[in-house]
């Protein structure tokens, strides 16, 4: 996903097309469902506010923009070709998780 809307930002590459019509597909298609299901049929509960899963979802995809991939493509592909790069990449992943579990379960009472 962060590469497909990275190829939205300036300067445009030459697929922007595609890009933007699963961009567009991505958004609209949850509120299509809603709008003809109604909403009980996608139904989410979130013990954690709206506005901070957007805003995990934003630094997600920066890190996946600065990590040049997300978990499952170094976890999975990367370690099966023995890429330092992934392992390392696989390895602060880990550690990185293993800390924020730590800090919201423990410093900072849960959710």
């Amino acid at each position: 996903m962060t590469g497909i809307l990275s190829g939205l930002l300036p300067p445009l590459s030459n697929d922007w097309a595609w890009r933007a019509a699963f961009i567009a597909g991505a958004i609209v298609a949850p509120a299509l469902i809603i709008i003809v299901a109604g909403a009980s049929a996608v139904p989410f509960e979130s013990p954690v506010p709206t506005p901070w899963l957007i805003i995990g979802g934003l630094i997600v995809g920066i890190g996946v923009h600065f990590a040049g991939g997300c978990t499952s493509g170094h976890g999975v592909c990367g370690l099966a070709r023995l890429s330092p790069r992934s392992i390392a990449a696989t390895l602060i992943f880990m550690a990185s998780t293993a800390l924020t579990v730590f800090v919201v379960r423990h410093l900072l009472g849960g959710f």
